[in-house]
């Protein structure tokens, strides 16, 4: 985070597209009077053209001191407040956050830990896993929030912290994806602990304040039949409850942050009744009886006096209990075998801290649904063949308990430890309050949370603690049971604690969704960022008291608490994995004042965090993680481009620069070879690309994988022409998100289209994450005179890619190539392999057909014989070959003559003029050893007559020309590779480009006899002469060579294998 970052609500966070946040200190909106005025008598004037780009150093820092984090809308709040109150000639100054850690801080953090977890579950938690199990559970859940507190404090402190708290920390650390999909976990969790909460508080109201409120009624009921009735009276009353919260806060959310010291003064009055009366059972245990039959829990309902008879009068009579199981009130009753064969009991249910009963309740004992609570070490006499009866005077296991769900519904009884973040636009000092605050409060609750476990398990029986409702002690709270000085304490305190709880999440989860609304980071999330005028988020709330509703349908306390524990360790998995990244990585921003940090704490928050989900619920722990990366994936393809300077954005550097050094160890393997094209194209005035095909076959090509850089030239100076370049490099872009290329553009102004070209080869790349492959248009027009230079340049393209041992793709008529969106539903894609080029020929028809534009396509391979060759061998051994390179084709061996006949020379001198300009070339020179041969070589007939002065065999280089072309004639490396264009242009050639040119022809017929259908052609391309006199006629080659053909693919090889039989 840097102090140019706006928060959710600012300006340029609205959705509207733009990359990167704006600086408020550099290119401010101040007027050129403004400007000129500020500048005035300053003794700056080196500096005065910069003036309007870089500020001066006392602005900037005006600007810093005078920079307020207000919360988001509260600013809209006030000035709607002072319009209210009539207009007055000016207004109110928005006053300046003036929270210290203590308000802004600490006591919203332990209002927020403490909750209804503590006042209706802790007790039965401890009875259920006793004391060991408990503190486990405890210091586990303890300690990952105090890990993430810790990572927390560090990235809060790491720069300005505006309105928007833990969303904008992760969403700034983690980049828009993650922080996107973090925020609305955070938001759902938020969600779903208001349902949770005003299900706490509706359990409450009906189970111990007034139970005769219920609309179904429970009494007389058992079994399935109580359940569903509790559970349709929770979703009634909590219907009710959320709507009015909604609407309180609707109406102003003033009212509730008003009464939120009211609720806080409730819970801390409720924790502090319960330790005195933890200090009072040391002295004076209350009396608070509960009724065994034999170890089996009583309800006390089912009771009035704890025995099965009593002595009144001396007359022994039959109590309640007695008629409860037997079928009369006589003495002689039939009654129920377990009543007869047990005696009653009555126990202390809290014997007092020091009584010894932690003993009894330090291991766990687990109960499946149904199951009695039994007192231990009571003896019970069962008769294990007699039914079992009369389970509604019992007290019951409501639910299957065991470890991991007693971690599920524990765990939001640590959460809020965001509340301080949350509030970081009203705090004064928030770098400081941020850390101190929220770890004090953690401190504060772990050690109260910790202590009561211990303290419940020494003072309270543990079939009280294991009866979740109170059944057995008159329906009282059992936390109450212990209270002093009265059970009212905890139950009213613990109501009123959890209808604040309740309304601030009310109020913090609309909040939420509104910033990340307004980041503009998820689309369809947009409308969430609108609101009434002083900001307060109307469609967010009705969006959140929606999600509410279901918690609330869902009615079941124990089921919506595991819910809620997934959406949170999510958050607070993120939040450990940003401060370790940022740690990691090092990167200069990451400077936090909080300095007792290290990353392997937030490892070790973060692998706590991802353990205790699934310890919670796995299949929970997979859904929402699943929702997670839906949400990453869908900003990642369909949301708003974000630079925020993430940490993301630094492992992706790291990892590169670390694959980048691992390339440069060494070639890659032929196995591991693809081809990495650098695609040259070119563009027209106006920066728009002429050749767009040549991307849509780079696509198909590719199949997205591989590098692909695109590059252009443009001519000029970099300081004249670089807007042209930015608009080139734009066409470009736009052009590969269009064709879906993957990989990068690149532009370089140059003097000239030539050297520009020649730069792009040499230094396109990076490292060993460099093109091995060029890719370049052929010339169209070059026969029109004002295309000369641009077929020179393409022939210097190709005498570069040679001596760079670069393979080359030339795509001849590249306007007829298939966009990527047709079809080939049948059709063949013909291979010509003249000469052996490392398997180029091979590979790229393999690379076509898995795009979908060539999958239908099927594979022939044809290759040429000499008159020395053994053409039926060759296709068995060419079939081999195929069958080792795991590729279906079809092959078809193609024989030519040699020799040229009589009647071909006769034509071909007749088409020439009488005299010829030798050429002298280097490169087509053969061993002196052939002069023997040379005279039955000639083009000429020993008949023709020439003039002495021009004989090409006078010398010495014609002559080994001649005698190179023996084997040159038909398919040979040099003479087979040396074709491609049709016009008889057949003047000024040499003999050697005589039989090149009838090579050629003789090539061309075969090809366009074999492969006139066919939707690809693909054919070796021989290397220009070094002698720039004769780039002419090696176009004209190649063009007689693919006159005929609809599309051809001209391929040279980088003169390295590229394909390999071996596994």
């Amino acid at each position: 985070m840097t102090d140019c970052e706006e928060g959710e609500g600012g300006p340029n966070s609205q959705g509207d597209g733009i990359p990167k946040e704006s600086c408020p200190f550099i290119n401010s909106a101040a007027t050129d009077v403004e400007k000129s005025q500020q500048y005035d008598s300053k003794s700056m004037a080196l500096f005065e053209e910069e003036m309007d780009t870089s500020p001066m150093v006392s602005s900037l820092l005006s600007t810093l001191a005078n920079y307020s984090n207000l919360p988001t809308g509260s600013k809209e709040h006030e000035e709607a407040e002072n319009n209210e109150e009539g207009a007055r000639p000016s207004k109110k100054p928005v006053k300046a956050p003036q929270l210290g850690t203590l308000m802004g801080v600490y006591l919203p953090c332990i209002q927020n830990i403490f909750g209804v977890i503590l006042f209706l579950r802790m007790t039965w938690m401890v009875g259920i896993g006793g004391v060991f199990g408990s503190f486990i559970i405890v210091f586990m859940c303890c300690s990952t929030t105090m890990l993430t507190a810790i990572s927390m404090s560090a990235i809060a402190t790491n720069g300005v912290v505006p309105a928007g708290g833990s969303y904008y920390m992760i969403s700034r650390s983690l980049g828009p994806e993650f922080g996107g999909a973090v925020g609305i976990c955070f938001y759902l969790g938020t969600t779903f602990a208001g349902a949770m909460y005003i299900l706490g508080c509706i359990e409450i109201l009906l189970i111990y304040i007034i139970p005769q409120a219920a609309i179904f009624k429970i009494e007389g009921l058992e079994g399935p039949e109580a359940e569903i009735a509790l559970l349709n009276n929770m979703r009634v009353y909590g219907t009710i409850v959320l709507s009015f919260m909604a609407l309180v806060v609707f109406v102003g959310v003033k009212y509730v942050n008003k009464l939120a010291l009211v609720f806080l003064a409730c819970v801390i009055l409720s924790i502090l009744a319960v330790y005195a009366g933890i200090i009072k059972t040391a002295i004076e245990p209350p009396v608070f009886p509960v009724c065994i039959l034999g170890n089996r829990t009583l309800l006390s309902k089912s009771y009035d006096v704890c025995a099965k008879i009593v002595e009144l009068d001396n007359e022994t009579v039959t109590t309640k209990l007695w008629r409860s199981f037997c079928d009369s009130e006589s003495l002689n009753a039939t009654c129920d075998e377990y009543f007869n064969n047990n005696d009653v009991t009555e126990i202390q249910g809290i014997p007092g801290v020091t009584s010894g009963i932690l003993a009894e309740n330090l291991f766990g004992n687990y109960l499946e649904k149904g199951m009695f609570l039994e007192k231990r070490g009571l003896a019970s006499n069962v008769d294990p063949d007699s039914p079992v009866s009369n389970t509604n005077r019992y007290v019951l296991a409501d639910i299957t308990s065991f470890f991991t769900l007693l971690v599920g519904i524990y765990f939001p009884s640590v959460t809020g430890i965001m509340a301080g973040s949350n509030r970081s636009g009203d705090l004064r000092d928030a770098q400081k309050s941020i850390p101190i605050g929220t770890i004090a409060a953690i401190t504060t609750t772990s050690t109260v949370y910790m202590s009561c476990v211990v303290l419940f398990g020494a003072c309270i029986e543990g079939v009280v603690l294991r009866d979740k409702f109170g059944e057995g002690v008159n329906g009282n709270l059992v936390i109450g049971t212990l209270a002093w000085p009265s059970p009212w304490v905890i139950v009213f305190g613990s109501f009123f604690s959890t209808c604040g709880a309740g309304l601030q999440s009310l109020t913090g989860a609309p909040r939420l969704l509104q910033a990340i609304a307004r980041d503009g980071i998820i689309p369809f999330l947009r409308v969430f960022g609108h609101g009434k005028a002083n900001g307060e988020p109307t469609w967010a709330l009705l969006l959140t008291a929606s999600i509410c509703e279901i918690g609330i349908i869902i009615a079941s306390l124990d089921s919506v608490a595991p819910i809620l524990s997934m959406f949170f360790l999510m958050c607070y998995m993120f939040v450990n994995l940003a401060c370790a990244l940022q740690t990691l990585l090092r990167t200069p921003n990451w400077r936090p004042r909080f300095k007792f940090y290290h990353w392997a704490l937030s490892f070790l928050g973060m692998s706590l965090c991802l353990s205790l989900m699934f310890i919670c619920s796995w299949y929970y722990a997979i859904v929402a993680m699943g929702i997670a990366t839906c949400i990453y994936k869908y900003i990642e393809f369909c949301g708003a481009e974000k630079e925020w300077g993430d940490g993301i954005r630094g492992i992706s550097l790291s990892a590169a620069r670390f694959a980048l050094m691992r390339l440069e160890e060494g070639p890659p393997h032929t196995k591991n070879w693809r081809p990495q094209i650098l695609v040259l194209v070119s563009v027209d005035a106006e920066q728009n690309v002429e050749q767009p095909r040549l991307l849509s076959l780079t696509s198909q090509l590719k199949a997205g994988r591989g590098l692909t850089i695109v590059g252009t030239s443009v001519q000029g100076t970099f300081l004249n022409n670089y807007t042209e370049t930015q608009k080139a490099d734009q066409s470009l872009r736009k052009l590969m998100e269009t064709e879906k290329v993957k990989g990068f553009s690149q532009v370089v102004i140059s003097s000239n289209l030539r050297d520009g070209t020649s730069h792009l080869v040499q230094s396109g790349g990076l490292g060993g994450l460099k093109h091995n492959t060029v890719m370049v248009s052929w010339p169209h027009n070059w026969k029109q005179p004002e295309f000369h230079q641009q077929f020179r340049n393409f022939i210097e393209v190709v005498r570069e890619t040679t001596i760079a041992s670069l393979a080359l793709l030339v795509p001849k008529n590249i306007s007829s190539y298939p966009s990527n969106g047709e079809r080939f539903t049948e059709g063949y894609i013909d291979v010509w392999w003249i000469v052996h080029d490392g398997g180029m020929l091979m590979l790229l028809p393999f690379l076509l057909r898995q795009h979908k534009v060539w999958r239908k396509c099927k594979m022939r391979i044809f290759t040429v014989a000499q008159m020395d060759d053994n053409s039926i061998q060759m296709k068995k051994d060419l079939l081999i070959f195929l069958y080792h390179l795991r590729i279906d084709a079809a092959v078809e061996v193609v024989e030519m003559i040699q020799s040229i006949t009589d009647s071909s020379r006769g034509s071909i001198r007749r088409k020439n003029k009488p005299t010829l300009q030798p050429q002298h070339s280097k490169e087509e020179g053969g061993s002196p050893a052939d002069k023997p041969d040379d005279k039955a070589q000639l083009i000429y007939s020993k008949k023709t007559t020439t003039p002495s002065s021009h004989t090409p065999a006078a010398t010495w280089t014609e002559k080994k020309d001649a005698g190179k072309g023996r084997t040159q004639s038909a398919s040979t490396p040099e003479a087979g590779r040396d074709f491609l264009n049709m016009k008889p242009e057949w003047e000024n050639l040499n003999q050697i480009d005589v039989r090149r040119m009838h090579t050629a022809m003789r090539l061309n017929e075969v090809i366009t006899k074999k492969s006139k259908e066919a939707k690809l052609v693909l054919l070796n391309m021989p290397g220009p002469p070094k002698n720039r006199v004769g780039d002419e006629n090696y176009m004209e080659f190649l063009e007689v060579l693919t006159e005929g053909l609809n599309r051809v693919l001209l391929v040279r090889g980088g003169g390295r294998e590229v394909i390999t039989i071996y596994s």
